[in-house]
């Protein structure tokens, strides 16, 4: 068993963050990352609401300088996947694909997975047709058509980004007005080949096994009415649930599975502390992520001392 002062779980911004600031203290953590550094910022091809970055940066830019720094100053990345954590008194063993580790503390930040629609046919296309990264697979739909559900920053987001390729794109959203920031929907709006679904929710996904998505049911909430529409894709933003399954049931949650926390970032079980998105708060933006970061780093430093 490799032995750890703190390991921090998940190399999004308030992982990366919490690895800098105790990196530059002389602590140097291990980042455990299941893919690549970023977390969800790897995601979004531009980020515009991030200070210092008057014309926005890409989310795969942002989390390379993220990395680069902690880095520089010690921090130490592994990629493998976190299954489980246990408390062993002042020892917290962590189950991963490299083996066993303990570490004296560790901060959780392996924030939150996308939230699925839970419709017919969505498991059966899922990677031939329905899709939770537009950026990633956007360029597939090169002069097809693609619809994206959700209406907060993602999902326009995404579907404009999708827009560039695609002929057509249908936001379909179950309100009559969005959620995410007005830039955002003045710019969805007045692109031409984006077209709004209001009050509507997608019931069943069709397609074929060779073919892949070939069209979607909807339902207008407030009419009832039922209609089918031809799309060669789905991309789904309808919000997020918190990674929560390899933290031990002694942690604190709320209702909906995020960790309760004290504003230092500590959980209800000592040498645990919580980070960024998975932590039970009112926003989750890189921004925020990045102040959970610093904060936590300082308390883990208190209770190391």
């Amino acid at each position: 068993m490799r032995e750890e002062e703190v390991v921090i779980v998940g190399g999004g911004p308030a992982g990366m963050t919490a690895a800098i600031y105790l990196a530059r203290s002389g602590i140097a953590p291990l980042v455990f990352e299941k893919l690549q550094a970023g977390g969800q910022m790897i995601t979004t091809e531009l980020i515009e609401n991030y200070p210092g970055f008057e014309q926005g940066i890409s989310g795969i830019d942002l989390s390379m300088k993220m990395q680069a720094q902690a880095e520089r100053f010690g921090a130490r990345f592994e990629y493998a996947e976190v299954h489980k954590l246990t408390v062993d008194g002042n020892r917290k063993i962590l189950q991963t694909d490299s083996g066993e580790f303990a570490a004296r503390a560790v901060i959780a930040a392996s924030g939150t997975t996308h939230r699925l629609l839970g419709v017919p046919g969505e498991q059966t296309f899922f990677g031939r047709g329905v899709s939770v990264c537009g950026t990633c697979d956007g360029p597939l739909y090169k002069g097809k058509v693609a619809s994206v559900v959700g209406g907060g920053n993602s999902a326009l987001q995404e579907g404009l980004f999708v827009a560039r390729f695609a002929k057509k794109v249908y936001i379909v959203h179950r309100r009559d007005q969005l959620r995410a920031d007005k830039v955002l929907g003045d710019r969805a709006l007045a692109t031409p080949n984006v077209e709004f679904i209001w009050d509507t929710v997608i019931t069943e996904i069709v397609g074929t096994l060779e073919g892949g998505v070939r069209a979607m049911r909807l339902k207008n909430k407030k009419t009832g009415a039922e209609s089918t529409m031809p799309v060669d894709g789905v991309f789904v933003f309808i919000g997020q649930l918190p990674a929560n399954e390899w933290m031990s049931a002694e942690v604190e949650r709320s209702e909906e599975g995020f960790i309760k926390t004290s504003v230092y970032m500590e959980t209800n079980v000592p040498g645990v502390f919580v980070a960024g998105d998975l932590r039970d708060k009112g926003m989750r933006q890189i921004a925020t992520a990045i102040g959970d970061g610093a904060i936590v780093a300082r308390a883990v430093e208190r209770y190391l001392g």
